[in-house]
């Protein structure tokens, strides 16, 4: 049974492991691991991360505990390391883009053994609600991410030697991607996920208006889904370099000429066919929407500020559609093939390997904003 914690903060104990929001009951204790303390990388107060001992994890029947193999610092995180997402409330092991090797699984686990390679969602959805039964787990009423703690729970991440997740959420991957790259999958599904909210036709123009992490992606997916000329558009000229190296067909950059006449001048005049906005604030929304053809599709992936200027007047004229999307909906086995074939790239978005130890260490460099730093993968189990 899945019930909700009372609003407050999470409890301090930061031994207190596990998910608060299930029944006490439906978890065992294990066998130890080994006869060392699990590590894990925990915010112990916002700015403070420390590489501490804590008890092995427990876990349930419908459940699978993982050694992890790598871990990806997302964007989120770094908003969370300081506390203005207000959802890494401390204490807290972050970390929910990660793959490993299955250790232990629970009576009831029949689509994983011990010893399989895997990867995972990042969101752990009832399986019960409307949402869910209706096919859209993302929008789950009872959602639970990994490495979150808020108001209504805390569920503990990745940043660790081990972490247990449901069974239903669990994918296995192939021996030729690497768990690096499988580490990669859930930031490759929310961009995967957003490019099959937006109605693609073969042939069609896109603008993607920023060219981080996921923009990165999406000009990738947007590629594999039939568009044949892809414009980014991003005020780092690195990252636009990297993004015509992935397939963006034009790079331009906001502060050297205007954008929405430049991707006009790129597409005959008219504006681009779709749109991609995966920043989330106002001049970004407001480019993306200018620079989209009469009767086109926006799709908002970005969700940086919780409130913009929209401009209403121009997308009601020129009957614009607006598409709003949310993490994945079951785009796992999607992604891993992709990757796996090569499709999608993501080695060009990693800029380092680093132990659980040097973890705080690229924390510190990540939250300066330190140039030419995009993904940091951690890797626990090395």
């Amino acid at each position: 049974m899945i019930r909700r914690q009372q609003k407050g903060n999470p409890p301090e104990n930061k031994y207190d492991y596990w998910v608060l929001s299930y029944e006490k009951p439906l978890r065992k204790a294990i066998t130890p691991l080994s006869s060392a303390p699990m590590k894990a990388l925990l915010l112990e107060e916002y700015k403070k991360l420390t590489v501490t001992d804590m008890p092995d994890p427990e876990f349930g029947d419908h459940e699978v505990l993982v050694q992890i193999k790598a871990c990806g610092i997302c964007g989120s995180d770094i908003h969370g390391f300081d506390g203005s997402s207000g959802r890494r409330i401390p204490p807290l092991i972050m970390g929910h883009e990660a793959s490993g090797v299955v250790a232990k699984i629970g009576s009831s686990v029949t689509n994983v053994k011990e010893g399989d390679r895997v990867t995972f969602d990042s969101m752990v959805s009832c399986g019960k609600c409307y949402f869910c039964r209706s096919g859209q787990q993302n929008l789950c009423e009872d959602r639970r991410v990994l490495g979150v703690s808020c108001s209504e729970y805390r569920q503990h991440g990745c940043f660790a030697e081990y972490s247990v997740v449901p069974e239903h959420i669990i994918y296995p991957i192939p021996d030729n991607l690497s768990f690096e790259h499988a580490a990669m999958i859930e930031p490759v599904s929310v961009a995967v996920h957003a490019v099959n909210r937006t109605p693609v036709t073969l042939g069609d123009s896109a603008v993607v208006v920023g060219a981080g992490m996921i923009g990165l992606l999406v000009i990738q997916a947007l590629k594999a889904a039939g568009c044949t000329k892809v414009i980014a558009v991003d005020l780092a000229d690195e990252k636009l370099k990297i993004a015509q190296e992935l397939g963006a067909d034009l790079g331009i950059n906001p502060k050297n000429t205007d954008a929405v006449k430049a991707i006009q001048d790129a597409t005959g005049g008219s504006g681009a066919d779709i749109a991609m906005e995966v920043v989330g604030a106002t001049a970004t929304v407001k480019t993306a929407i200018e620079g989209t053809r009469k009767g086109g599709s926006v799709t908002l992936v970005g969700n940086l500020a919780p409130e913009v200027n929209f401009p209403l007047q121009s997308v009601v004229t020129r009957e614009l559609t607006v598409y709003g999307t949310c993490g994945s909906n079951g785009e796992y086995p999607e992604c891993i093939d992709l990757l796996s074939r090569g499709v999608i790239q993501v080695e060009p978005l990693i800029s380092a390997k680093a132990t659980l130890e040097e973890g705080a260490n690229w924390f510190d460099r990540l939250y300066a904003a330190e140039a030419g730093l995009m993904k940091v993968i951690l890797q626990p189990g090395e």
